[in-house]
């Protein structure tokens, strides 16, 4: 539609294309770029070396891709680390430094059972457009990041608290540390998860954000079992101001099973948060009032604790979708095949109940418990997403919800904005 925002996929020679995923799909003030294995160009195969050699190899990747769409790093708003041992990240810290000499994006560091190709490192980056994506109408090219810390939260040498970018604050994902002491808080699985969310909520405080302005909670966890303990904390945070315990609003919610956390924890949590106010230079007028909407639908599994999907400006954020029938909550009777075609089927549900499609999508994240699946995977995934368009994130864990083989969640397009337009 003439005037609206367009999704655009793009791919870079020499980095390798992958057939079912684009190296960064760009809508609206944002590029989403997939999730980047150690892969020479040269060769198509793993960078030959250790840890350092992949993680310089991930990055140099990114900086490739960044290039070819005319950004630079400095562009990046948040970087995910994934790593197989979580006793590399300090040797991965020492090749992180050489790309971010200055500016540092907020960033979230887990190590997962395994990564494609048996990598031991994939670096997965989210990334400002401030040239927007309305076709021939360049949009305010002048927008500039915000960063922020607070002492009131912990700091990192490596990472920014949160970062803003148009109508988005980035969070760090938040360890549970002491801001005071710099250390892991005394006690169990609640008293860590406590720690992770007042963390956050002072985060966001200190941009005079209200919890209830967050539109996406991502929560890893070292041991599933720990879930309801950490769900009891959760539920004193969230709904948190009272218009939204009238309207009953939730954050959409991912659960991820971590193979180790940094500093030996149990859980850490990760924010996307709206940001009404937007970066300057958006005028006054396009900037405040914007709403959060959240839909649910009961073609697709409800959840007690999170919203199918949260609208805000131009993106919608998704819950992660487990492979479970809608009209019974139980897992499909099958295999991966099956399951994996569950999932796509409850986005595919929730993306058309806000008058969507699955074209809209422009990233995808996939939890998979036997990276030996890949190839029945992506036998369903094409027949969803034939084009290959949206980026795509593929990462292996050692458990998932329900006792699930795969999980599923996705970033969609909002060409319509949220009220009012923008």
């Amino acid at each position: 539609m003439s005037g609206n925002n367009a999704v655009l996929p793009r791919n870079t020679e020499p980095v390798p294309v992958n057939p079912f995923s684009s190296h960064t799909v760009a809508f609206s003030h944002y590029n989403n770029l997939s999730a980047q294995l150690p892969i020479d160009p040269n060769t198509g195969q793993l960078v030959v070396g250790g840890i350092k050699e992949q993680a310089r190899q991930c990055l140099a990747n990114i900086k490739t891709i960044l290039e070819s769409i005319d950004h630079s790093l400095s562009d990046v708003v948040r970087i995910t680390l994934f790593v197989t041992d979580i006793k590399d990240v300090e040797q991965v810290d020492e090749v992180y430094k050489t790309f971010f000499t200055h500016y540092l994006p907020t960033r979230t560091v887990v190590a997962v059972a395994a990564l494609p190709l048996d990598a031991q490192v994939q670096i997965e980056a989210l990334v400002s457009n401030g040239v927007g994506t309305i076709p021939n109408a360049p949009q305010a090219g002048d927008l500039i990041k915000q960063v922020n810390n607070t002492s009131e939260a912990p700091l990192d040498p490596l990472s920014s608290q949160t970062v803003a970018f148009s109508h988005y604050n980035n969070l760090s994902a938040q360890l549970p540390l002491d801001p005071k002491s710099g250390q892991l808080v005394v006690g169990g699985v609640e008293e860590q998860a406590a720690q992770c969310l007042k963390n956050i909520k002072a985060i966001l405080e200190s941009i005079d954000v209200p919890l209830d302005d967050i539109v996406k909670i991502n929560i890893f966890l070292t041991d599933l079992a720990d879930i309801e303990a950490v769900n009891r904390v959760y539920s004193r945070f969230f709904p948190d101001s009272a218009i939204a315990r009238a309207t009953g609003y939730l954050p959409a919610r991912t659960v991820i099973q971590a193979a180790a956390l940094p500093m030996h924890a149990q859980v850490q949590i990760e924010a996307v948060v709206s940001h009404g106010d937007g970066t300057p230079p958006q005028a006054v007028e396009d900037r405040h009032k914007i709403i959060v909407e959240a839909n649910t639908t009961e073609r697709a599994p409800l959840c007690s604790l999170s919203t199918q999907t949260v609208a805000f400006s131009h993106y919608n954020h998704l819950s992660a979708q487990l492979p479970l029938d809608p009209k019974t909550g139980q897992l499909v009777a099958g295999s991966i095949k099956e399951q994996t075609r569950q999932c796509l089927e409850n986005i595919k549900a929730i993306v058309e109940s806000i008058d969507h499609a699955l074209e809209d999508v422009v990233k995808v994240n996939l939890f998979i418990k036997d990276l030996a699946d890949i190839e029945a995977i992506n036998s369903v995934y094409a027949s969803y997403f034939p084009e290959g368009t949206p980026a795509r994130r593929l990462v292996g864990v050692s458990a998932l919800p329900e006792g699930a083989l795969i999980q599923v969640d996705a970033v969609v397009s909002n060409a319509e904005g949220t009220p009012p337009l923008v």
